[in-house]
């Protein structure tokens, strides 16, 4: 249920920034927690910020918090990453998915995702 499009990657150095997108269809957007998913080769995919489906309730890995800001606009069924003091172990690529509130489990089809390289 469900199908992502992710947007907004690229290259850039340390400590820079980058705004990531994703537009949902296919699903009652307000309905749903979205979150940010990252993974690098070899890797589990791994949740790095969720969001609630007012805006309200945020959670955040350990290796983003205070860097990474997750939004959400319910009009436009999309939601953000806002991506600020970036370091190179945040190179990957990065998907977002819904998830029901009550479970952790994704509901949607993996998007083609969008790359994140940071680099000097």
């Amino acid at each position: 249920q469900g199908q992502f499009v992710e947007s907004g990657g690229g290259l850039v150095q340390p400590g820079g920034s980058l705004r990531l997108s994703c537009a949902a269809s296919g699903l009652t957007f307000s309905s749903f927690y979205m979150s940010w998913y990252r993974q690098v080769p070899g890797k589990e995919r791994e949740s790095i910020a969720v969001i609630g489906t007012t805006g309200v309730n945020i959670n955040y890995a350990d290796s983003v918090k205070g860097r990474f800001t997750i939004t959400r606009d319910n009009t436009k069924n999309t939601v953000f990453l806002q991506m600020n003091s970036l370091k190179p172990e945040d190179t990957g690529m990065y998907y977002c998915n819904a998830r029901r509130p009550w479970a952790s489990t994704p509901v949607g089809s993996w998007g083609q995702g969008t790359q994140v390289t940071v680099s000097s």
